[in-house]
């Protein structure tokens, strides 16, 4: 599972939520206070109060306080795959009416 630590008004955290949904990775948003005194859960799990801060329990990885860096593995382990769409066949239906000789 992936959670993000990030406040809403952070433009480090924005721009890493606008990556995510762009490469539509699904995540957990855990928001924080924009006053670092009041960060206790982030200081917890993280042992910092720097945002955005992601965890990622799948790998057992904490990566705090770097967009760059989350971005970066991210990009690397969780990019979705992007399927091609292929145009429908054209599916011509059998003529009920056979050809009488």
């Amino acid at each position: 599972m992936l959670e993000l630590y990030q406040f809403e008004a952070c433009p480090y955290s924005r721009k890493v939520r606008e990556k995510m949904s762009e490469l539509e990775v699904d995540y957990l948003l855990r928001n924080v206070s924009s006053d670092k005194s009041k960060r206790e859960r982030l200081i917890q799990v993280s042992g910092q109060d720097g945002v955005p801060t992601l965890i990622d329990s799948n790998l057992d990885l904490i990566i705090p306080a770097d967009e760059d860096k989350i971005i970066e593995h991210i990009e690397k382990y969780y990019r979705q795959k992007k399927h091609k769409v292929l145009p429908k066949e054209r599916l011509t239906p059998p003529s009920r009416n056979p050809s009488i000789s």
